[in-house]
C-alpha cells in the first residue's frame, strides 16, 4: 500500500509540472490521452494494480486514485475553459442578435373550449362520463333505435373497421353503456373524439370533438330541455345570444329539436358570410326528448322516467367562440395560430 501511495504522489506531481506549459489544445489533448486514456492513461493503469493489494487495503487505495483522477480532470478542464472559452464565444454567439422569445405551453383551443364546458355543467351537477373511441354497431346504433338497414343510418357517413366493430360516430354509445350500469337519476355529459366519412370544408371533418349530454330522471319534460341548453349557451357565449329551437328528427329524441344561435362572426348582418351561409344562424346543437325505445333497450321503464338528451360540437363552439372562419385552422399545427390562444 506505501509503495502505490507514493507512486500516487509522484504521478500527482508529474502531472502538475507536465501542464504549466499548455499554451494549446494539441498539447492538452496529449497531456490528456498520457493519464486519463483507458488502455495506457498513467491515472487509468493504477487501477490495475488494486489487484495486488491485500483485500483490507483496496478500499483506501481507490479513494486516493479517484482523489488523483478528479484532480487530473478538474485541471484539465480549467484549462480547456481557459483556452476556448472566449473563443467559443466569439465564434458561435453574436452577441448582437436580438433574443429568442421562449414561449409559454398552453392547452389546445378545443381542449380550452372542452374544458369550459364541462365546468358548466358540472356547474349544474351533471357528471363527466367517456368511452371506447372503437364501438360495436350495437351499442353505436341498435341501442340508440338505429335497427339494421335503417335508412338514417345513411346520415353518418360510418367509419367502419369490419364488419363488427367502427369508429363512433357520436358519444351516445357511452350514454347506453351509463344507462345500462346505473339507475336514474342520471345527469352526465360524454365528451370526445368521433369520426364521420366527411369532406373537409371550413365547418366539416372526418375527426372532431363532440360533447352529448343526457337526463333521465322522473317528470323531465321538454320545458327542462330548453331552459338547460338556453342557460348554457348564454353562459358559454353571451347573455343576449339569441337561440332558436327548430323541428328535427333523431331515432333516439321523440319530440327532437335543432337548437341554432346568431353567427357570431358576421353578428347576422353580412350576406356572404362562409359561416352562416348568410343566413344569420349557426347549427349548433341536435337535442330531443328519449325516445321510450331507447329506455327499454336499457330496462328503464318509459312509464315511470323519461329523459332528454343533447350533443354540440365541441370544435364549431370553439370556432364559433374565437370567431374563427375555418375549422381545418384548429388541426394544421401552425405555431402561429396556436400562440394565440396562450393562457396567462
Amino acid at each position: 500500500m506505501s509503495g502505490l501511495k507514493e507512486k500516487i504522489e509522484k504521478l500527482q506531481e508529474r502531472f502538475d509540472e507536465a501542464i504549466e506549459g499548455i499554451t494549446d489544445e494539441k498539447t492538452l489533448q496529449e497531456v490528456r490521452n498520457l493519464y486519463l486514456s483507458r488502455s495506457r492513461g498513467s491515472v487509468s493503469s493504477l487501477f490495475g494494480e488494486l489487484k495486488s493489494l491485500k483485500p483490507e487495503e483496496k478500499p483506501d487505495a481507490g479513494k486516493e486514485i479517484n482523489a488523483l483522477k478528479e484532480h487530473v480532470q478538474d485541471k484539465l478542464q480549467a484549462l480547456q475553459t481557459q483556452l476556448h472559452g472566449p473563443k467559443v464565444v466569439e465564434e458561435m454567439v453574436d452577441l448582437t442578435l436580438p433574443g429568442e422569445a421562449s414561449y409559454i405551453g398552453s392547452p389546445h383551443p378545443i381542449l380550452i373550449i372542452q374544458q369550459e364546458i364541462e365546468n358548466i355543467f358540472l356547474s349544474m351537477g351533471f357528471s363527466v362520463e367517456e368511452g371506447p373511441e372503437i364501438e360495436t354497431d350495437y351499442y353505436n346504433f341498435e341501442a340508440l333505435n338505429f335497427p339494421p338497414h335503417h335508412p338514417a343510418r345513411d346520415d353518418w357517413d360510418t367509419l367502419y373497421i369490419n364488419d363488427d366493430f367502427l369508429l363512433r360516430t357520436h358519444t351516445s354509445p357511452v350514454q347506453i353503456r351509463v344507462m345500462e350500469k346505473r339507475k336514474p337519476p342520471i345527469r352526465i355529459i360524454t365528451p370526445g373524439k368521433v369520426f364521420r366519412k366527411e369532406s373537409p370544408d371550413p365547418t366539416h371533418l372526418p375527426m372532431f370533438y363532440q360533447v352529448e349530454g343526457l337526463v333521465v330522471d322522473r317528470g323531465i319534460t321538454f320545458a327542462h330541455l330548453k331552459g338547460t341548453l338556453e342557460s348554457f349557451l348564454k353562459v358559454l357565449f353571451h347573455e343576449k345570444t339569441k337561440v332558436r329551437f327548430r323541428p328535427s328528427f333523431f331515432p333516439f329524441t321523440e319530440p327532437s329539436a335543432e337548437v341554432d344561435i346568431g353567427c357570431t362572426v358576421c353578428n347576422r348582418e353580412d350576406s356572404a358570410c362562409r359561416v352562416c351561409g348568410g343566413g344569420g344562424w349557426i347549427e349548433l346543437l341536435g337535442s330531443g326528448m328519449v325516445d321510450p325505445q331507447v329506455l327499454k333497450n336499457v330496462n328503464i321503464d318509459p312509464e315511470e322516467y323519461s329523459g332528454f338528451a343533447f350533443g354540440l360540437g365541441i370544435d364549431r363552439a370553439a370556432m364559433f367562440l374565437y370567431q374563427i372562419p375555418d375549422l381545418r385552422y384548429f388541426y394544421e399545427n401552425d405555431l402561429r395560430f396556436i400562440r394565440q390562444f396562450l393562457q396567462k
